[in-house]
C-alpha cells in the first residue's frame, strides 16, 4: 500500500474509560487492521480526559471533555477543535454508530474526508429523543460514502438501513484470537475455587438490553450455575432481583480484567446471551465463546445474534422474553455434556468461517482503499 492509510474512529466511549461490545470491535478493527498498513486512531468524549491522549494497544485515543448526557448521549461541547484537528490528521473518518452529537460535529465542521459508518444498532428505547433526531440522522447517514451493517440479518431487518440498501455493505464483527491473553494457571486455580467449573457464563455491560433480568428468572429452581461478569447501570437493580428470588446458584463477579475473563471462559459450561431487544445488534461476547468452543444460548430477537448462534449448530436459540425455553435450554446443556461439546465445536467451526479478527480486517480496509481510490488489496480468503 505505500505510505499508511490514517483511519480516525469516532464514537461516544471507549476503553480505557469504559469496556464493553461496541469499544472491543473498535479495538479489533484498531489493532486486525495494522497488518494491512493501516493507523488508527479513537477520538471519544471522557468525563476526565487527563492525558488527553492514551495508547490503548498499539493505537492512539484522543479524548476530550465529557460536558454532560442527554438520553444517554455525551456532549463534548468544548472538543469542535479536537476533532477538527484529528480530521486534518485521517485520510479516513470511520463513525460508529449511534452517537448523535458525532453528527452534530461531523456538518459543524464541514468534514470533507471519506466516510464510513458502522451502523451498530437501531436506537431502540429513546423513541422520544428519535422524533426530534431521526431528520438530522437521515442526513446524516445519507453523507456518508459508505454504511456497514454487522449482518445481513440486521440490514435486512432494520427499519433504518432499509432506507440506504443501495450504499449498505456487510462486514461481520471479527475478533483475533491473538489479541487474548493466554490462561494464567495461578488465575486458573482461583477462579475455579471461587466458582467451580461447568457455569453458564454471561460477559457484558449490565444495561437493560441484555435482558438478565429474564436469565435471573430463568435460573430460579434449577440445577445449573450462572456467573456474570460485568458492571453497569443495572448492576444494584439486578443483585436486589437476585437476593428476593433467592439465587444462591448465580454468582456476580463484577468487572473482569481480560486475564480473567478468559479463564472464565475457559472453565464455563457455555455462554449465555439472554438480549431481548434489538438494542443488541450482533454479541461480541457470543463471538468470544465460539472461539473458546463453547456452545451459544441467545434469544431470537431478528438482529445478528441468531447469524452468530445457528439453533442447534452452535448452539441453542430461544424466543425473546420467554423464561421457561431460557430455562429449558441451560438445563439441557448442562445435563448434556457430550451435546454442549458437540454444540461448542460447531461455534468454533463457525468462527473459524465467519469471525476472525483478519476477515474483518480485509472487509473494512477494502471499503478504506476504495474511498480513497485506491485498488483493493488482494488477500487470500480466510477460512
Amino acid at each position: 500500500m505505500g505510505a499508511k492509510l490514517k483511519v480516525l474512529h469516532v464514537y461516544r466511549t471507549y476503553y480505557p474509560d469504559t469496556q464493553g461490545g461496541g469499544q472491543e470491535v473498535i479495538r479489533q478493527i484498531c489493532e486486525s487492521t495494522k497488518a494491512f498498513d493501516v493507523e488508527s486512531r479513537v477520538f471519544t468524549p471522557s468525563e476526565d480526559p487527563r492525558p488527553k491522549e492514551v495508547m490503548v494497544d498499539d493505537h492512539k485515543v484522543v479524548r476530550v471533555k465529557l460536558n454532560f448526557e442527554i438520553a444517554s448521549c455525551g456532549f463534548c461541547l468544548t472538543g469542535f477543535g479536537e476533532f477538527r484537528s484529528q480530521v486534518a490528521w485521517a485520510d479516513v473518518i470511520h463513525y460508529h454508530f449511534p452517537w448523535p452529537f458525532a453528527d452534530v460535529m461531523h456538518f459543524s465542521q464541514r468534514v470533507q474526508k471519506p466516510t464510513v459508518i458502522t451502523y451498530h444498532s437501531d436506537i431502540v428505547r429513546q423513541q422520544s429523543v428519535m422524533r426530534f433526531y431521526s431528520p438530522l440522522m437521515r442526513r446524516f447517514l445519507s453523507s456518508m460514502d459508505r454504511i456497514v451493517a454487522t449482518s445481513s440479518n440486521y440490514r435486512d431487518s432494520s427499519e433504518v438501513l432499509c432506507q440506504f440498501q443501495h450504499n449498505v455493505d456487510v462486514v461481520p464483527i471479527g475478533i483475533d484470537e491473538a489479541s487474548y491473553p493466554s490462561v494464567d494457571q495461578s488465575i486458573l486455580k482461583s477462579t475455579k475455587e471461587k466458582y467451580g467449573e461447568g457455569f453458564f457464563l454471561f460477559v457484558g455491560v449490565l444495561r437493560y438490553y441484555k435482558g438478565l433480568h429474564i436469565l435471573l428468572e430463568a435460573s430460579q429452581n434449577a440445577d445449573f450455575k450462572v456467573v456474570i461478569a460485568g458492571f453497569g447501570p443495572l448492576e444494584a437493580a439486578l443483585k436486589r432481583q437476585a437476593l428476593d428470588l433467592n439465587l444462591a446458584n448465580v454468582t456476580f463477579a463484577g468487572k473482569v480484567t481480560d486475564e480473567e475473563k478468559v479463564v472464565l471462559l475457559t472453565l464455563c459450561r457455555g455462554v449465555v446471551f439472554s438480549s431481548h431487544v434489538r438494542s443488541e445488534a450482533f454479541g461480541v461476547s457470543l463471538i468470544e465463546g465460539a472461539m473458546f468452543g463453547k456452545p451459544l444460548v441467545s434469544a431470537e430477537t431478528g438482529t445478528g445474534t441468531s447469524y452468530v448462534n445457528q439453533h442447534k449448530e452452535t448452539g441453542l436459540v430461544v424466543e425473546a422474553n420467554d423464561v421457561a425455553a431460557l430455562s429449558e435450554a441451560l438445563t439441557y446443556l448442562h445435563e448434556n455434556e457430550s451435546e454442549a461439546w458437540q454444540l461448542g465445536q460447531g461455534a468454533r467451526k463457525r468462527y473459524d468461517n465467519l469471525f476472525t479478527g483478519k476477515r474483518m480486517a480485509q472487509g473494512y480496509v477494502n471499503i478504506y482503499q476504495s474511498l480513497v481510490d485506491t485498488e483493493p488489496s488482494q488477500v487470500a480468503e480466510t477460512s
